[in-house]
């Protein structure tokens, strides 16, 4: 019996380091420039977003679905972060999921950043604007091919910016 529970401690003593690398964000492919953090803190934002949007991005809510009309939107451009303006998807990874969210089939290298979430018991990969920190949504493994990843975004958290026009000025 002692033998047992000497092996069963080995055994959690030897993942126990790995655990906090589970909550630890990672970065999502590489930024063709490096992206600086603001480090803001998420009370600076309230004045310039939407409560909806703030109660998306720094409360990590999530909206109803079809509540968002990006969900039909299919024209070319960009959809950048709707605090920070940091471009986060390409129209071309945009496709229909049938959700009723804005669903992507990859982000923008370098611009997201991934961590585990266990709020609904099961842990899902939950990803956040890598300039601002803002809650995007939640990167599922039922996607289209040939990577079969579905970035479902809530559309409040993103704004939708039209081939012909200009990008924002990154907010700070």
């Amino acid at each position: 019996m002692k033998r047992r529970i000497l092996l069963q401690s080995l055994a959690v003593a030897a993942v126990f380091p790995l655990i906090p690398a589970c909550f630890r964000a990672q970065v999502i492919g590489e930024a063709s420039s490096p992206i600086t953090p603001l480090n803001k803190p998420h009370e600076a934002w309230r004045g310039l977003v939407s409560l909806k949007a703030y109660k998306i991005l720094f409360e990590e809510e999530t909206e109803r679905p079809e509540s968002s009309n990006l969900v039909y939107e299919d024209r070319e451009g960009t959809f950048i972060c709707a605090a920070c303006y940091l471009p986060l998807f390409e129209s071309s990874s945009k496709y229909e999921s049938n959700t009723g969210w804005p669903s992507f089939t990859q982000p923008i290298a370098g611009h997201i950043a991934t961590k585990l979430d266990f709020k609904m018991i099961k842990p899902r990969t939950e990803y956040h604007c890598v300039r601002c920190g803002g809650h995007q949504g939640h990167v599922f493994n039922d996607g289209p091919p040939p990577r079969g990843e579905r970035w479902c975004n809530n559309g409040t958290a993103l704004k939708f910016v039209p081939k012909d026009e200009q990008l924002p000025t990154l907010r700070s």
